[in-house]
């Protein structure tokens, strides 16, 4: 009964995982806006994990750490975002940190796309296919 009781609480324990990588604020201070460019600050900070919506002018880099207990879903403690962005010429035009307390919920659109256009069972578009084999098709004629 022992040995089940402490086995029941271990799996209560809670666990927690690091995802993802942001520079620390001693990296982020090499960076000089309107000096730097995309070459010195790879070399600087690395390569980012993303780029952001605008194509290449903005880099992201993104860490979060979650925490799950037993069987429950994983509840976010801490978010970072680094997002520099660039000019047009390719150098550093903002720096900027974002934590969890920064962020917006986001709102998932459900659409559901319905495959099965014509309302025909599986089956059917088996049988209907029959007819339309072409062996020439799949021989390479030169």
């Amino acid at each position: 009964m022992v040995a089940v009781t402490a086995l029941a609480l271990a799996g209560c324990s809670p666990l927690y995982r690091n995802h993802g990588y942001v520079p620390d604020n001693a990296a982020l201070a090499q960076v000089a806006v309107g000096a730097d460019t995309r070459a010195t600050v790879e070399e600087a900070l690395g390569p980012p994990v993303t780029s952001g919506v605008m194509g290449d002018r903005v880099w992201l880099w993104v860490s979060y750490r979650t925490r799950t207990i037993g069987a429950a879903a994983p509840r976010e403690l801490n978010r970072s975002i680094v997002a520099i962005t660039f000019t047009e010429n390719d150098r550093v035009a903002n720096v900027e940190r974002l934590d969890l307390e920064d962020g917006r919920p986001v709102a998932f659109s459900r659409r559901v796309t319905d495959t099965n256009i014509a309302q025909i069972t599986l089956w059917q578009q088996i049988l209907r296919n029959i007819g339309q084999f072409n062996p020439a098709d799949f021989i390479g004629q030169e």
